[in-house]
């Protein structure tokens, strides 16, 4: 076992914990018998003293009185009127008479290396005055209770002490095994396998927070690595091919001397290509770049309202270019949580798309308003409309419907893919219906 195991650790302090709770035990033991030994002592002596009193009153010779057996540890003086008129033994109690005065019974006092104990009996009958009673060297009598528990102690404590070190040996194991199985599958967690999952342990203790806690944590990072791993995949699948055609240019064009024309057109292909790339690459870190996980920590207070008025104004020129009228049908002001980034790419996307899809001199129609609780963005356009079949893929990464649509119209097939990733991380909803050559309808509701 190392010694610097938490194990080792914790029977360490429960080891010094216990022996501390023995010594104090033993500390309390020892006063105790010391006390219930002076009580029993005390008691012992008050009994000869009522004795004595009783064979007084029925007038039995005192002499006779204190020369009986059981009287003959005893030191003994009857006082009457604070004067010593009877004694048995050598004490002297002349000194002890101040003890009259005194309210209490029982005295216990040193003289020397003795101890003695000395019980005071005050009475009426037949004449005004006390009994002493006196137990010399009461010290022998504790000691001799105290050597019986010492010995009992001294069997018994080790037995005790390794006892509790044993159970609480077993105990940590008990505990430790849900920290045994995190380590083991922790040990087993490669970034090509997150598939590990710890057990569960039985009771819902600090244990079980742990696990849980570890087994998230598990699920974050497999999350990572897949969109790390949907990351690369997507990238190396759209950059293809504008790599390819910038390569073959740039062969082709290095094959022989050329015009300077040939070159200016060349280059312009090669800027055209490295433009989309960089677009593609923007989309994809927008996909990537939040999670359910963190995207609460960048929600502030946005008014939608204001974020869609400085979105559309950002799109004049493109519905001047194509004489189409953009209608503002129900528009409330409207405050929520949320990240305003990814609500000015919601609305920027789907805008850009309805403007894209609707031929020239058409409408598109916007809707903000609240309703039930509930917030709804409504837009709608007369565009060329999107098939049942198509209609189930249009918000699927790279998915573009081309027969549809016409292919002078440049794009990646990642802004609906942008827009429903930031929907749900919104956690809102959103619905599309179209209907070919009369248009589509795209509700979002937070």
């Amino acid at each position: 076992m190392k010694f610097n195991s938490l194990k080792t650790k914790v029977l360490f302090w429960f080891g010094a914990a216990t022996l501390l709770v023995l010594i104090l035990f033993n500390v309390a033991i020892y006063h105790f018998l010391e006390q219930n030994t002076r009580l029993s002592i005390q008691n012992k002596l008050y009994n000869k003293a009522v004795f004595i009193n009783d064979s007084i009153k029925a007038k039995k010779s005192v002499k006779e009185l204190l020369e009986n057996k059981e009287l003959e540890s005893f030191d003994v003086a009857i006082i009457k009127e604070n004067k010593i008129i009877f004694k048995k033994g050598d004490m002297a109690f002349e000194p002890l008479l101040p003890f009259l005065k005194d309210k209490k019974s029982f005295f216990v006092f040193n003289q020397g290396d003795v101890l003695n104990g000395l019980y005071i009996f005050k009475i009426t009958e037949p004449f005004e005055g006390a009994i002493f009673f006196l137990e010399q060297n009461i010290n022998k009598e504790i000691d001799k209770d105290s050597q019986k528990i010492k010995e009992v102690l001294i069997v018994l404590e080790p037995i005790l002490f390794f006892l509790l070190i044993f159970i609480a040996s077993k105990l940590t194991d008990k505990i430790l095994k849900s920290i045994k199985n995190i380590t083991q599958t922790a040990n087993t967690i490669y970034v090509t396998d997150l598939s590990q999952q710890i057990p569960q342990p039985k009771y819902d203790d600090e244990i079980k927070d742990l696990v849980d806690s570890f087994n998230k944590m598990i699920q974050r990072l497999k999350s990572g690595v897949e969109l790390l791993e949907q990351f690369n995949s997507d990238v190396s699948h759209e950059l293809k091919t504008p790599l390819t055609v910038i390569k073959g240019e740039i062969e082709i064009t290095l094959n022989k001397v050329r015009e300077p024309e040939y070159y200016m057109r060349s280059l312009e292909t090669i800027k055209s290509e490295t433009n989309q790339i960089q677009a593609i690459v923007d989309n994809l870190l927008m996909l990537t770049k939040y999670t359910k996980e963190n995207i609460e920590q960048t929600f502030t207070s946005c008014s939608l309202d204001s974020i869609l008025l400085e979105t559309i104004n950002k799109y004049n020129k493109q519905l001047q270019d194509k004489n189409i009228k953009l209608h503002l049908k129900k528009f409330e002001s409207i405050t929520l949580e949320g990240n305003t980034l990814l609500l000015t790419t919601i609305f920027s996307n789907l805008i850009d798309n309805a403007i894209k899809y609707t031929p020239d001199n058409k409408n598109i129609f916007i809707s903000l308003y609240i309703q039930k609780e509930k917030i709804h963005f409504v837009i709608q356009d007369e565009g060329i409309g999107i098939n049942k079949e198509q209609l189930k893929k249009v918000m699927d990464r790279f998915y573009r419907v081309e027969e549809s649509r016409n292919k002078k119209i440049k794009g990646f097939g990642l802004g609906l893919s942008i827009v429903k990733n930031s929907v749900e991380l919104h956690s809102a909803t959103i619905t599309i219906d179209s209907t070919i050559d009369i248009g589509t309808k795209v509700e979002i509701i937070f």
